[in-house]
This record gives structure tokens, sequence and C-alpha cells, in this order.
């Protein structure tokens, strides 16, 4: 039951997409498939990722208020009804973010796993009207192999588009001092490894699955990087409002 869904609504949907664009390319580049299909859901899903982006920057500027909650002295109970009162002011929710996010995982895990289980297109989900293209050139602009794994270039490129695309996020609001709670360990600890550790784990992960894989994860994070720098100018903006109201 759970596979049929998958397969009607997320795998086979994006496997054809790809064997359309595969047709339709000169020279059945898959490289250059692989990238426009991967813009295309991309685009799709912007509305909602940029909302979880616009979401965090909220948080972010209300970090100052709920902090002086925090240390208002007042009850838990007190502290709950401010917290939920700015939230309403400032026409926020804390879990809309969370749960835009949520919203994309299937669909990017699906292109993900289209092209991690290999270009085929002899597993019978194509539609009546798509045909399995005739020509598939595996060589990406005539130089790599994409069907090969441990293609160095590519892993070196999905580690630092991944680095700057963790550089460019909304910083959680945390002070310089040293941390002096659980909360705030973690939260630095989490900032640090996303920066640093997580592009290194992409870079192996790239290293180790097919070119196809790798190329989708740099095209991806590419994309991220533009809407997280659009984002961050919209950012501010917003601030250099808010100092002007103030």
């Amino acid at each position: 039951m759970l596979q049929n869904i998958w397969d009607t609504v997320l795998y086979g949907p994006l496997l054809n997409a790809l064997a359309f664009l595969v047709s339709i390319i000169p020279g059945g580049d898959i490289g250059i498939a692989v990238i426009i299909l991967t813009l295309f859901v991309k685009t799709v899903l912007f509305p909602l990722s940029q909302r979880s982006i616009e979401s965090q920057i909220k948080m972010n500027l209300l970090a100052p208020e709920l902090k002086k909650i925090k240390d208002n002295g007042a009850s838990k109970e007190e502290q709950a009804k401010q917290t939920f009162e700015l939230y309403k002011h400032h026409k926020t929710n804390p879990f809309s973010g969370c749960l835009l996010v949520l919203i994309q995982i299937p669909v990017i895990f699906a292109l993900y796993y289209v092209f991690l289980k290999g270009i085929n297109f002899e597993g019978g989900l194509l539609y009546p009207f798509i045909r399995i293209p005739e020509h598939m050139n595996m060589v990406f602009l005539g130089v790599l192999d994409i069907s090969q794994k441990k293609i160095i270039i590519l892993a070196i490129l999905a580690g630092l588009s991944q680095y700057f695309q963790a550089y460019l996020m909304p910083k959680p609001a945390i002070s310089d001092k040293p941390a002096t709670s659980f909360q705030e360990n973690f939260t630095k600890s989490m900032q640090t490894q996303m920066k640093y550790v997580f592009p290194l784990v992409v870079a192996f992960i790239a290293y180790s699955v097919s070119g196809a894989v790798a190329l989708y994860w740099i095209t991806s994070n590419i994309f991220a990087i533009g809407q997280q720098v659009y984002a961050n100018r919209k950012k501010k903006l917003a601030l250099e409002a808010v100092k002007q109201q103030n």
C-alpha cells in the first residue's frame, strides 16, 4: 500500500519527468537532466522553503524580546503567556518553519532516491505517453562519467556548497559569553557541527555515491545558497526597519 502511494505520488512522477527531460535534451545528457529536474523541484518548493526561512528570521528578530521575558523573573505560566502574546502580536508561529520543512522532506527524498537508485527507466513506472529515451549519455558535458563513484571534484564541490549554505543560514541568537546552560552548549555545538563537520560528511557521501547523486546535491545546495542570500537581504531590511521604529 505504502509502496504504491510512494510510486504513484512521488517517485513515479519524478522518474517520468527525468525520462522526458533526457529524451528532449540534445545528446541525452543525464547530467543536464539531473540539474534541470533538481532546479524545477526546488523552484516548485520555493514558496514553502522560503516561508520556512522567513519564519526562522522572524524568530531571530524576536530573540531579544524572548530573552527579556525569560529574564523578567515571572513564573513559568506567566512567561508562557507573555511569549504567546508576543507571537500573536507579531503573527509568528514558532512551529510553522518545522512544519514546512517536514512537508518538503518526502519530495526531496523521492528526488534523491530517483538518482540514488540509478538511472533506470525499465521498471514499468513510465506513463504510456513517456517513452524510454533512445539516447542516454552519462558523460556530463563530455567530461565526467556520472554513472561512476569516487568523483573527487564533485565531492569537493558538494562539501564546499554545503559549507557556504550552512555559513549563510540564520544564526541562533546566543551570547558571545561562555555558555552557562545545557541549551546554550548544545546550540553552539550544533552550529559548529553544521558549519564544519556536516560539509565533510556530505563530501564523503558524495564521493561514495554515483556522480548523478553528487550533482543533484551540488545543484540543490547552490539553489539553497541563492535562496538564503535573498532571505538575508530581506532580514537586513527588516532589521533596518526595526531600528528606524525605535
